[in-house]
């Protein structure tokens, strides 16, 4: 028996030098955090905050500038953690960037995900998007902190899941004019909160200048819509590939709806008039769009 001790004293100086060597590992892996951005929620609360409405058409928002502060953010709040990179969660029609969505997922450090847009432009699938990947980051063991920037009921079960893996979840938000735009489920569930404010995303959000309803002078031509029609083609079917073409051609000479109303969106910005109640313009808008994609076949 005596035999054994010096055995099992060296298995047990084995081990416990193992031990160490792992905790020495463990002590100099940085923790990681991720931030995680509702771009429905951001826009909804964002805009009506600064612009006064909820409208996206009605304002712009500069993605990198506020990302970039939201980065600089983490960084004071997780001193001593590295950025994993951040997500954003977005809806699009048929899940298809749309131009300001590509810029976005062209920028460093970001990460884009679309759920659906549907025909009321409501975003659809979005928050079981962010649950997917807060969970799976968690039981990865990915992250050890996730700033999540939303406000919707429906993201409890993500932050639960998070959390069950051992991640710390923090709830960010747009201040409310008026009330609260974050649902209290969600406030009773994260680890911490914190509220972002009108000086804070005042630089990044600005009210477009409405355009012109100009007089019958500085109407545009038949013509002039027509080209900028054929232009919004080309960016169009660039974006979305012949097999959206095949698709849309039997429609002809007529325009699904959400296509229909993007092209009038994308028309208005362009030539900067309102084509509402012009049938003869708007005519010519779908003619140059038709034109374009016909000699793309």
């Amino acid at each position: 028996m005596n035999d054994d001790l010096p055995a099992l004293s060296a298995r047990i100086d084995h081990t416990n030098e193992l031990l160490q060597r792992m905790l020495a590992e463990v002590a100099k892996t940085p923790s990681t955090h991720a931030i995680f951005v509702d771009a429905g929620y951001l826009y909804a609360a964002g805009g009506r905050l600064i612009a006064g409405t909820e409208d996206r058409r009605a304002f712009d928002l500069d993605a990198e500038g506020l990302i970039d502060a939201l980065i600089d953010k983490a960084r004071t709040i997780f001193a001593d953690s590295r950025l994993l990179r951040v997500y954003w969660y977005d809806g699009a029609r048929r899940r298809i960037h749309t131009a300001e969505q590509q810029t976005i997922a062209e920028l460093p450090d970001v990460k884009v995900r679309l759920g659906n847009l549907n025909a009321n432009n409501q975003q659809k699938g979005v928050d079981s998007l962010i649950r997917s990947d807060l969970e799976s980051l968690a039981r990865h063991r990915a992250i050890s902190d996730a700033a999540l920037l939303g406000g919707d009921e429906d993201l409890v079960s993500a932050v639960e899941a998070a959390q069950g893996y051992g991640a710390r979840v923090h709830l960010w938000g747009i201040e409310a004019p008026e009330g609260r735009n974050q649902a209290e489920p969600l406030l009773w569930e994260v680890d911490s909160q914190r509220t972002f404010d009108l000086d804070f995303f005042k630089p990044y959000v600005s009210r477009r200048t409405a355009p012109a309803y100009e007089t019958a002078a500085g109407r545009p031509t038949r013509e002039d819509v027509r080209f900028v029609g054929a232009q919004i083609a080309a960016k169009w079917l660039a974006a979305r590939g012949r097999d959206t073409l095949v698709e849309l051609l039997p429609g002809h000479p007529y325009l699904p709806g959400s296509v229909d109303q993007d092209l009038l969106v994308e028309a208005e910005g362009l030539l900067q008039y309102s084509l509402r109640g012009q049938a003869d313009l708007r005519r010519a808008l779908r003619d140059g769009f038709w034109d374009h994609l016909r000699t793309q076949y």
